[in-house]
């Protein structure tokens, strides 16, 4: 392959699939060399780069082995984990081809499913999104997604379809876009809905998952959605500021009834109670506004160190 330009690239984010990599490979090889001999192609035009996210278990010498069996597999080894949406940035890094092909690693999107999207990506589109058809989730999992995503679409100020997979198909202009953004706090899905170019969605099956664990628990989805709408969106620093006037708004009224009661009525007022309450929802709103502007902080102090997004330990890029 030294010589050949690959028309596909796919890029493969993994964390601790050993289990699912030997038949991603296998099922992922059938499928593309399918598609390259129906365009006419060699089977020689694409490349698979899967990129180890500091996995914990055998997964990255799985894929040396892939790979000094097949050079149409390339592998990056991170030094740690950086993250699922920084493994997508150091794949997308390096792909080569001209048609990009994005997928996670645990086979609940089906490779199958990509003739179907590379077919509609044909006619012309940039971005070509899976769809669920039905989600194979747990009940928890499917109702967690569900407000993560309706909080994305809320408050991140994209547009992005609802249901998608990472199983998508993008052009290398969209890649080349995306890349010149080095934002440390990443999120991949409105990166790519915010360049704008032209998209269109597909349904595809969604498959349970059948061996490993989801490494998106409820912490991490959340903070993701948090990334997400900071990244996109200076809605939560206008909320505090809502937040603060409401609060002084109510505080104010409330200071007028008691008024009007002492003065008119000479009613005495309850003072601990009172005095607690108000303490304690005057200090709540003060810990929120001043959180939500620290973050804000921390991102623009993460931005101003330059630090590199992924260190890569070793690879197999280059080759």
């Amino acid at each position: 392959m030294d010589n050949i330009i690959p028309e596909f690239s796919i890029v493969i984010p993994v964390y601790n699939e050993q289990e699912n990599i030997p038949e991603l490979y296998k099922r992922l090889t059938e499928v593309m060399d399918t598609l390259c001999t129906s365009r006419e192609l060699s089977i020689n035009y694409y490349e698979i780069i899967m990129v180890d996210d500091g996995s914990t278990d055998g997964s990255w010498e799985i894929i040396k082995k892939l790979h000094y069996d097949d050079k149409r597999v390339k592998g990056i080894n991170f030094s740690r984990n950086f993250g699922h949406h920084i493994a997508i940035t150091a794949g997308l890094d390096y792909i080569k081809g001209n048609t990009v092909i994005l997928m996670d690693g645990d086979l609940q999107d089906p490779p199958e499913e990509i003739p179907k999207l590379y077919q509609k990506f044909q006619e012309g589109y940039d971005l070509v999104y899976g769809i669920r058809q039905k989600r194979n989730d747990s009940l928890f999992k499917i109702l967690t997604s569900k407000f993560f995503w309706w909080i994305l679409r809320k408050f991140s100020g994209v547009e992005m379809p609802k249901d998608q997979t990472m199983l998508r198909v993008l052009s290398k202009r969209l890649v080349e876009s995306i890349k010149q953004m080095r934002e440390n706090a990443r999120f991949i899905h409105g990166m790519m809905a915010w360049v704008g170019f032209n998209s269109a969605n597909v349904e595809i099956r969604h498959n349970p998952r059948t061996k490993g664990k989801s490494k998106y628990n409820l912490p991490k989805m959340f903070k993701l959605a948090f990334h997400a709408v900071t990244s996109f969106s200076a809605i939560p620093l206008k909320l505090a500021s809502y937040l603060g006037f409401s609060s002084s708004f109510l505080s104010f009224l409330i200071g007028l009834y008691f008024l009007y009661k002492k003065i008119f009525f000479n009613i005495p007022v309850p003072g601990y109670a009172s005095i607690i309450v108000s303490v304690f929802f005057v200090g709540g709103i003060q810990l929120l506004v001043l959180g939500i502007m620290g973050e804000y902080i921390g991102r623009t102090y993460q931005e101003v160190q330059r630090r590199p997004l992924y260190i890569i330990k070793e690879s197999f890029i280059e080759e």
